[in-house]
């Protein structure tokens, strides 16, 4: 059983596509939720639904102030951190262990 912890992540609708940075508690749940347009929004208006990037925290509090420090960087800055930890920009929900 995969423990959970507070994680950001990055969601597209392709390679080099639209990019969505989020925080959630449980990846493998919210990706899921985001896969199945459950969650009305950006990432069901735009099509993301490919989780490419993520980073757990220590906690919810330190997680926040990551999305925020993700969120306000350049979308340069935002692919980097993909190609650094994907950088054929693949799919990594079939990795989550759930």
């Amino acid at each position: 059983m995969r423990v959970l912890h507070p994680t950001v992540y990055i969601m597209t609708n392709r390679k080099n596509g639209t990019l969505y940075v989020g925080v959630t508690s449980n990846l493998p749940k919210r990706v899921w939720q985001h896969r199945v347009h459950e969650l009305p929004g950006f990432t069901s208006r735009y099509g993301c639904h490919m989780l490419v990037w993520y980073e757990e925290a220590p906690t919810m509090e330190a997680a926040i102030l990551r999305e925020k420090h993700v969120k306000a960087g350049s979308r340069a800055k935002k692919k980097a951190l993909v190609e650094s930890m994907n950088p054929l920009w693949q799919d990594l929900y079939p990795t989550l262990s759930v």
